[in-house]
């Protein structure tokens, strides 16, 4: 360990208690050093001890857990060897972090500007008037609208992307020599992504900070990271130059991290033979709202004037940023959220617009998955209760026909049959997406309306779920609605895409000819603002500045 690097980690080892009492290591060993400047990522699935390496760096560990040995060296002085009083004084002046949620972060009854120059106040580092000159200058080289106005507005008045720069911002103030960033760009659509990642490239650069980026996301590490941890099981698995590592890599984990990026395009040779059959789903001139209603109008209008058909045996995908009507439009069609105009037909069949006016045999054809797992399966309840339920419902099915049934479906989704005794709450993420499907799958629908399934996965976990997606629609004869805002997804298991902007479809087109045969500007622009996986993508992006002002929620 020399005075050369900013932080020097030496045999971090980070223990957990269950609530059973039993000891668990959870970081096992690990070393690595950030010299200044310099911006290292930490990548890696969930629970492979990114976010918990990153937060020890600062002295923390979340509840349950305790820094059980190594050392960790910020500026020659020991963070593992600090009394929290030390450990206080470190935080926001010589190492500060940036949240995954900046909402969360913000104190939504105060102004920006007093949250963001807190640090200064709290530490006395410099007078006010002082610390608002130097706010301004980072709103201004973070690229923020109004840079002398906008710390006078309260959180909820600036759009995610502004938030997150603004608490870039609030990290920025003190002056620290590294920052944490915790999966900051996660939660916001490509084209604001693309404006977030710009601005915290910038500043660092500027500001001189080493920095710490905690991500799932390989292309979005590509583009702002200088070298590359890779980190399985609380391990490191590989550690090299951002280049190396997405080109050349080394570990068999990291190749398959790297390969799972880019998924697979969806084949169109198995389909094709179907297309003729008249389509399983038709959708014409649905307009969905909320509100008082006023001449047949709600006075919130969400979706308008949609219309399209979705072939037997082909797979839809609908892409678009937050707040376009994706996830409305399938909700719509599963009857969640009742339409006021328009047909829906299912089978040539008209669709009540109201979930409750459907018939069973509606309801069994035409089923949805949630985005998140978590809130869709009931915590008290076993596998094989929930899985069982719709196979009562539905099909009257009881007893050990029932328990047959149960084990057979969570066997097509890959998951042993023990875990039908287990919560939800003992499952992996993916390992609830999958109950998540088998749980559809229990109906025997045709068509399964699939709400942003992957997109709360890693990477590794996400590409496997779309393989089963492939070989239960091969199996079973399914059709999909697959909801997303992630392009290589819709490319690698849909043949058809609807482009969704302010609830309305402004682009149809192959899958295949996305990139290709867009014509229409917030097509081309989503089209364009999807990282890739060149450490060279983001600095060589040209994007038109008047399109981006005119589609971007930045």
């Amino acid at each position: 360990m020399t005075d050369s690097f900013i932080v020097s980690v030496r045999d971090l080892t980070i223990g957990a208690t269950t609530d059973s009492g039993r000891k668990v290591q959870i970081i096992k060993g690990v070393s690595f050093d950030i010299a200044p400047g310099e911006i290292v990522a930490l990548i890696g699935e969930s629970g492979s001890g990114k976010t918990t390496i990153a937060l020890s760096l600062m002295g923390h560990t979340r509840p349950g857990c305790a820094i059980t040995g190594g050392r960790i060296l910020m500026q020659g002085h020991d963070v593992t060897a600090m009394d929290e009083k030390a450990r206080s004084g470190l935080r926001g002046t010589a190492v500060s972090y940036v949240p995954q949620s900046a909402a969360a972060a913000f104190n939504p009854s105060q102004r920006i500007l007093q949250q963001v120059i807190e640090i200064s106040t709290i530490h006395k580092l410099m007078p006010r008037a002082q610390a608002e000159r130097k706010a301004v200058e980072l709103f201004r080289a973070l690229a923020l609208p109004g840079p002398e106005t906008i710390g006078n507005r309260f959180p909820h008045q600036v759009s995610g992307g502004q938030l997150q720069r603004l608490s870039a911002a609030m990290a920025l103030i003190g002056d620290p020599q590294l920052v944490i960033f915790d999966e900051p760009t996660t939660a916001l659509d490509v084209t604001t992504q693309i404006e977030v990642l710009r601005a915290f490239k910038s500043v660092m650069k500027k500001s001189g900070a080493a920095g710490v980026y905690v991500s799932h996301d390989l292309a979005v590490v590509a583009q702002i990271a200088d070298r590359i941890i890779v980190l399985k099981g609380g391990e490191i698995q590989e550690e090299g130059t951002a280049q190396q590592i997405l080109h050349a890599p080394v570990h068999p984990y990291t190749r398959q991290l790297v390969a799972a990026f880019a998924p697979v395009p969806h084949s169109l040779a198995q389909i094709e033979r179907q297309a003729h059959e008249k389509p399983i789903l038709q959708v014409e001139g649905l307009f969905v709202g909320y509100g008082p209603m006023s001449g047949g109008e709600p006075h919130v209008k969400i979706l308008k004037d949609v219309n399209f058909r979705l072939e037997r045996g082909r797979n839809l995908g609908v892409i678009g940023e937050s707040g376009s009507g994706k996830s409305t439009l399938a909700r719509a069609i599963a009857g969640i959220v009742p339409a006021y105009r328009g047909n829906m037909l299912l089978d040539g069949q008209e669709l009540h617009p109201a979930l409750a006016e459907r018939s069973k045999e509606e309801l069994r054809r035409a089923q949805i998955v949630f985005q998140l797992a978590d809130t869709a399966l009931n915590p008290a309840q076993s596998i094989g209760t929930i899985l069982g339920r719709p196979l009562t419902f539905y099909k009257g099915t009881a007893g050990a026909a029932r328990e047959a049934r149960v084990i057979e479906l969570l066997d097509m989704v890959r998951l042993p049959a023990g875990l039908r005794h287990r919560l939800p709450g003992e499952l992996s993420g993916g390992q609830k997406q999958r109950v998540n499907l088998a749980r559809a799958l229990a109906a025997e629908p045709e068509l399964i309306l699939c709400d942003e399934i992957t997109s709360a996965l890693d990477t590794v976990v996400a590409a496997a779920i779309l393989d089963l997606l492939k070989e239960l629609q091969r199996a079973l004869s399914l059709s999909y609605m697959f909801i997303s805002h992630d392009l290589s997804t819709v490319e690698a298991i849909c043949d058809d895409v609807l482009v969704m902007y302010k609830g309305e479809v402004v682009e149809a087109l192959p899958a295949a000819q996305m990139s290709r045969q867009a014509e229409h500007p917030y097509s081309k622009l989503l089209i364009s603002s999807v990282p890739q996986l060149d450490t060279g993508w983001l600095a060589g992006l040209e994007q038109d500045p008047e399109l981006v002002a005119a589609f971007s929620r930045r």
